[in-house]
């Protein structure tokens, strides 16, 4: 008689706590917890320091039936967040997690749970991420990590670090690109009703102080006009010159607006304008680039490579269809 052959499923283990939020449980456990068409399957655990309920701050508990042994043995460790970035991590935690690194297992801290490798000396001559309201914090106190406030997530080694709330998905999407490939992440992220990979990173989402003036709705009146016409030159002088305003007012008030400068801008909505493009048509390379205004094939190619690291075929061939 055959053998029977066992493949093992990849473990991923979520560290629970009390006080925890739902929603930053809920991440991991939607994306590597659920049974996706067409998708391997992994094996979640939900930890806690021990089995047994833990509060959250929506009200209710929730019923953990791992401990922090159980966390030790698996392949990917994912701190979904912490409930107070003043309190630092038990010290069980740290040793787990510690030992963990040493065997080059995938730790992947979301949101706040960056605070819980940077306690644990992981982070040390990295670079990470967390969300952006922490950020000033988070490098006071580690000044030897080099903390980016502007992007969704950070890979460095074995280490993986997400910016706030809902940028735990894009980690965990990555994570799952980086493991399975781009379909497979794909295929979750259409499951899910979410971008398989969203452009930019969390600047975007700083509060930035918008001035309620004139100005600044004429500013509005041409951003979307610039959107409808995206396939014409723009500069900054000729941008300034249609809002009525000079080139440094322009720039001053363009920023507070946008919280990014004109170029930046402009190349992130050719760049996105270009991505729904690829995807929901099959116009040719040379047509996307002209409607996105990029002036050459060449000058789209270069810019979408910088962007993505894909060209804009693959990225046509990985989420079209």
């Amino acid at each position: 008689m055959d053998e029977e052959i066992v493949v093992q499923k990849h473990t991923i283990g979520v560290f629970a706590f009390d006080k925890i939020s739902p929603f930053h449980l809920s991440v991991p456990c939607v994306v590597f917890g659920e049974n996706h068409p067409g998708m391997p399957e992994f094996e979640l655990k939900v930890c806690g320091l021990q089995p047994g309920n833990l509060t959250t701050t929506a009200g209710f508990d929730v019923a953990v039936k791992y401990g922090l042994n159980d966390l030790a043995d698996c392949d990917t460790i994912i701190i979904p967040s912490w409930h107070d970035p003043k309190i630092a991590p038990p010290a069980e935690l740290i040793a787990t997690l510690q030992a963990a690194n040493e065997r080059k297992v995938q730790l992947v801290g979301l949101c706040l749970g960056a605070y819980a490798l940077a306690e644990a000396g992981l982070l040390t001559g990295k670079n990470a991420t967390t969300h952006w309201a922490y950020v000033p914090d988070f490098a006071r106190r580690f000044p030897n990590i080099k903390v980016d406030p502007n992007v969704l997530y950070v890979s460095d080694s074995n280490l993986m670090t997400s910016a706030g709330t809902a940028a735990g998905l894009d980690c965990c999407l990555e994570l799952l690109r980086k493991k399975y490939g781009g379909q497979a992440a794909n295929k979750v992220a259409r499951r899910l009703v979410i971008p398989p990979h969203r452009q930019g990173g969390q600047a975007q989402y700083i509060e930035q102080p918008i001035p309620v003036t004139a100005s600044d709705s004429r500013l509005s009146d041409l951003i979307a006009w610039v959107r409808a016409h995206l396939s014409e030159p723009h500069n900054l002088d000729s941008l300034a010159q249609r809002a009525l305003m000079t080139r440094r007012t322009f720039t001053r008030h363009f920023h507070q607006l946008t919280g990014t400068t004109v170029i930046q801008w402009l190349l992130s909505e050719r760049l996105r304008h270009s991505q729904h493009l690829l995807e929901a048509t099959d116009l040719s390379i040379e047509h996307i680039s002209e409607r996105s205004g990029f002036g050459s094939p060449a000058s789209f190619r270069h810019h979408f490579k910088v962007a993505f690291g894909i060209s804009p075929l693959l990225w046509r061939q990985t989420f079209q269809g």
